[in-house]
């Protein structure tokens, strides 16, 4: 089994849903975060002032899948969340060792 976490701009979490909804996905988590990378902090005009943005503002996208899945997962949140520019965000893939379904005590790949 493998974990996805996948950093994207807020703006694409809808056309990332639909795209894996079109694929089977079956399930995820998401959260709003904040965080920085290596884009440089810059200013933005709110109701007339400017303000200093070093905190962007993303969606953390979490899917546990099959080992099989993962390549089209991961394809299809990476063509989907991509806009071109540097702050697109990130896709990190991790193995998981085991899972557990707390209402029935079942085991691995039956819990995804």
């Amino acid at each position: 089994m493998k974990k996805i976490e996948a950093t994207i701009k807020p703006f694409k979490f809808d056309e990332v849903r639909e795209a894996l909804l079109a694929i089977g996905v079956e399930g995820l988590s998401a959260c709003e975060i904040k965080g920085f990378g290596r884009q440089e902090e810059h200013a933005e005009l709110y109701r007339g002032s400017e303000y200093l943005v070093d905190f962007a503002s993303k969606v953390k996208l979490e899917l546990i899948i099959s080992d099989e899945s993962a390549p089209l997962v991961v394809a299809t949140i990476q063509h989907a969340a991509r806009t071109g520019r540097s702050d697109d965000g990130k896709i990190l893939i991790l193995s998981i060792e085991d899972a557990i379904r707390i209402r029935t005590g079942e085991h691995g790949t039956d819990v995804i």
